[in-house]
């Protein structure tokens, strides 16, 4: 059900740590997964180095994808920038030109992708697009799960990703009448070898106790590039071991 046989799939941000787990997934699906980072990781995949928030380089990369490849039938937003202030105090902080940046960074590259992409799934009556969300982007930070750590979430992450939720949706609506689906995966915590008492803090809210891994956050996204999610849109499926059910 979840095949992507001779699918063309651009993953943004495919070199970082939930990318390289969805450039592998949709190889296992017979996809042909597109990674478009900055750095590149490992030497099999199709690679373009793009800056994901230079839209001339975004439109440039898509129009040299469809030439080479003939067609591009799904797009992953992924890609995770942000300014080296990221993570500071909310209240203390964070200055109102980071919280613009990162707005623009984040937010408006993912806009910046879907404008690009549409024309050419238009084109073609056909396309899926899969943006890349957050639990954070639905429910209000637990800030316990912190506690006795020097970890500190961010708080434009929250605004960032409720917009993007809801600018999928608007996507789907507007869409859908071209056969164009637009849906989210929102994840909960991924282990990426956070401190000790973070990971205990979060195992012991989460209720299939224990954080993600990127090969939970992979699947999900496969399937909603596949025909069996093609009645699929406007959905924002959370993957966070029921994190966002209590």
């Amino acid at each position: 059900m979840n095949s992507l046989k001779g699918k063309k799939i651009i993953v943004t941000g495919g070199s970082g740590l939930l990318g390289r787990a969805m450039i592998e997934d949709i190889k296992t699906s017979d996809g042909h997964p597109i990674n478009l980072d900055l750095q590149p990781h490992g030497s099999e995949d199709t690679f373009y180095q793009v800056d994901a928030t230079d839209q001339a380089a975004i439109e440039e990369a898509f129009k040299k994808i469809k030439v080479t490849f003939g067609r591009i039938d799904g797009l992953v937003n992924n890609a995770y920038p942000r300014t080296k202030d990221w993570g500071t105090d909310f209240e203390e902080d964070v200055h109102l030109k980071s919280w613009r940046a990162n707005v623009d960074l984040q937010l408006n590259s993912y806009v910046a992708c879907c404008q690009a992409i549409i024309p050419y799934f238009k084109e073609q009556q056909n396309g899926s697009i899969v943006n890349i969300a957050s639990i954070y982007g639905v429910v209000g930070n637990d800030f316990t799960i912190y506690e006795g750590t020097n970890l500190k979430t961010a708080a434009p992450y929250s605004a960032i990703k409720g917009g993007l939720i809801n600018f999928s949706r608007y996507l789907a609506s507007r869409l859908g009448p071209f056969n164009i689906r637009v849906n989210c995966v929102s994840p909960g915590g991924i282990f990426d070898h956070q401190p000790e008492i973070f990971v205990k803090n979060y195992e012991h809210k989460v209720p299939m106790k224990r954080m993600g891994t990127p090969d939970d956050i992979a699947p999900p996204v496969t399937f909603l590039l596949s025909d069996g999610a093609k009645y699929i849109t406007g959905q924002n499926l959370l993957v966070d071991g029921g994190w966002t059910c209590i």
